[in-house]
């Protein structure tokens, strides 16, 4: 383990919290633009990687089929997968705006885990100075 690995960790989950607020976005954009709710509801899928967690990758929301073969060094620990619609459920603006809400949250406390994983690398820097 190093001692960046706090930093990896809140960056992937800063970025699956921006692929989420994407798909909520677009939710919200087609609540606006089909009145008659006809438009299904986008589900984000991700991908927890192996090189995380050192088992085979987790998928969340519906499996999706794996990318291949890569380096885990250079593998994510999350990889964002797609939107697919949610079947039988029609986009809500307000349901759609609280999801826009929660990622928003969830990515605010992924970048202030990033920042401690900041001050604590500094230091390590700093302690090897001396």
């Amino acid at each position: 383990m190093s001692e960046f690995d706090i930093l990896r960790a809140a960056a992937a989950g800063m970025d699956a919290q921006r692929a989420a607020l994407d798909v909520a976005a677009r939710n919200v954009a087609a609540s606006e633009t089909v009145p008659d709710g006809s438009f299904a509801r986008l589900i984000p899928r991700f991908r927890l990687n192996a090189a995380s967690t050192g088992d085979a990758p987790v998928d969340f929301e519906p499996p999706g089929e794996p990318d291949g073969d890569s380096d885990d060094d250079a593998q994510p620990l999350v990889s964002f997968l797609g939107a697919t619609p949610q079947p039988g459920s029609e986009v809500n603006a307000v349901t759609e705006m609280v999801a826009v809400l929660d990622a928003q949250r969830a990515y605010e406390a992924n970048a202030s885990v990033f920042d401690v994983g900041k001050r604590l690398a500094e230091r390590t820097i700093d302690m090897g100075r001396l």
